[in-house]
């Protein structure tokens, strides 16, 4: 149960508002298992931040980043405005709001973030709401992404280069890049269209009695990340001495791009940045004020000896996908985290593999 932090917010366990891929969520109490109780928390590539959201005593310094500004700006408008993030993520699943919404958050949605991301504290609540609004209800990769072909013409929606898209700078959005056309999810709601026991029995913002929950949820969020510090940028900027063993003892919880099998999986993606990770991984590793996971599948990294390789099953997201199934079951059974030498001891230690 996620230790709540204001007595008069909801009590339930925390978890990120929108479906991400490859979330950590089922493996979150392990690591912390194997982390234990440090004063200084770093997770270089944020994501859903379900390994922060599940940490089970009261925080100290924690600092997150992530690469992706439409991420790191919903974490940042959560903290300071959790109010008008419920706001505008408060709508119905609506087929030709999702594509319109779509088309301005890759436009003038991303020329807002560009202008207030820059700011360390910087955010914008719209862009944050609708964001987490359109991939909730989003089917598969590709949200914000800026990819497809599609763009909004004099009559509507129209195919634009034979529907491949047209990688082009931000300012030719409007009139060249296109933008993905799809349904959206119409049952099984997800994120903050889910049903959530806080909200006596509505489903996320599909019914009208939602904005009663959707708001407390919200807040408790804010509560938790209120002193969080959120980066927008690259991995390895949150990973220098002034970040981490400056502050005492570091958990380091690293959940790179994989090397196999998630390519254009997220709107940033990146099947070398991994290479990078391992090496200052193995650089690092043997720091006693440095406390490391690092997540991937067998075979794609070659760790030393002196750190344990512990084996977990993936449960939905990308290994459920349709287009991905079969591969995705294989990879589901091949998700592996490496600790490096000073993480506390598994008290499982059946469940260990030796590197």
């Amino acid at each position: 149960m996620q230790t709540q932090y204001n007595p008069d917010l909801i009590r339930v366990p925390l978890k990120a508002p929108f479906p991400y891929f490859g979330g950590k969520s089922t493996v979150a109490s392990y690591v912390w298992q194997r982390f234990g109780d440090t004063p200084n928390y770093v997770e270089p590539f944020a994501g859903s931040l379900a390994v922060l959201l599940g940490r089970p005593h009261a925080p100290n310094h924690e600092t997150v980043n992530d690469l992706d500004c439409y991420i790191a700006n919903f974490w940042r408008a959560l903290q300071s405005d959790p109010d008008t993030v419920a706001h505008y993520a408060d709508w119905p699943v609506n087929e030709a709001d999702l594509h319109a919404r779509h088309y301005w958050l890759v436009t003038e949605g991303r020329e807002r973030l560009e202008r207030v991301i820059a700011h360390p504290d910087g955010y914008d609540a719209q862009v944050a709401g609708w964001w987490v609004w359109g991939i909730s209800a989003w089917i598969g990769a590709g949200w914000c992404s800026g990819r497809g072909g599609w763009r909004v013409g004099v009559d509507g929606w129209e195919r634009v280069d034979g529907g491949r898209g047209v990688d082009r700078p931000l300012a030719h959005l409007a009139s060249r890049r296109g933008v993905h056309r799809k349904l959206p999810h119409m049952s099984g709601a997800q994120g903050v269209h889910r049903k959530r026991p806080h909200m006596s029995g509505a489903h996320g913002v599909h019914r009208k009695e939602c904005s009663s929950g959707l708001i407390p949820y919200m807040r408790a969020l804010a509560d938790r990340l209120r002193r969080v510090r959120v980066a927008c940028g690259d991995w390895s900027r949150v990973l220098g001495p002034a970040v981490t063993t400056k502050l005492g003892i570091t958990a380091v919880f690293l959940d790179p791009p994989y090397a196999d099998g998630r390519a254009e999986v997220y709107r940033l993606d990146s099947t070398t940045v991994y290479r990078k990770v391992v090496q200052w991984c193995i650089e690092n590793g043997d720091n006693p004020k440095l406390r490391i996971a690092l997540c991937g599948y067998e075979g794609d990294y070659d760790m030393p000896d002196t750190w344990d390789k512990w084996a977990w099953k993936a449960k939905g997201g990308y290994a459920g996908t349709a287009k991905h199934t079969e591969r995705g079951r294989e990879n589901a059974r091949r998700e592996r985290i490496w600790f490096s030498p000073h993480c506390l001891p598994d008290v499982s230690a059946a469940c260990r593999i030796r590197a």
